[in-house]
């Protein structure tokens, strides 16, 4: 539930700075996978865990910031986000295996580091160019 407040909080800022409806869409199915990444596999096993985002608004991106202070990725590199095995009907679609597809799908830049014990993922987004007046 903490994760689908931040992100309605998010979507509802982005909007207040002009950013249009599809921008906001795509940067919160972006958070939404890696948010529910940390909470499932980071985090996996414990019972709470705090993450951290930072949003910033440019000209023509967003840059977001997630933090957390749980597990590493293996070998400390991200997933290279393809897309899984389907199957020819219906009943064979995965149950999941999307969610970095659409990460690296969806963003320009991505970037993740292991810093003094925590993970630092960061995630590029271009956007329209914003009139700064209508803020």
């Amino acid at each position: 539930m903490s994760v689908r407040g931040l992100l309605s909080a998010l979507r509802a800022r982005l909007r207040a700075h002009g950013l249009p409806e599809s921008a906001c869409g795509t940067v919160e199915i972006v958070l939404a996978e890696a948010l529910n990444n940390i909470a499932e596999h980071a985090y996996a096993g414990t019972d709470r865990g705090e993450i951290g985002l930072h949003a910033r608004l440019g000209p023509a991106e967003l840059v977001c910031t997630l933090s957390d202070r749980g597990a590493a990725f293996p070998a400390q590199v991200l997933p290279e986000g393809r897309l899984p095995e389907i199957g020819p009907g219906q009943d064979t679609l995965p149950e999941g295996g999307f969610g970095w597809f659409l990460i690296r799908s969806l963003t320009r830049d991505i970037h993740y580091a292991r810093e003094a014990g925590g993970n630092r993922l960061t995630l590029r987004f271009d956007v329209p160019d914003i009139d700064e007046t209508a803020t």
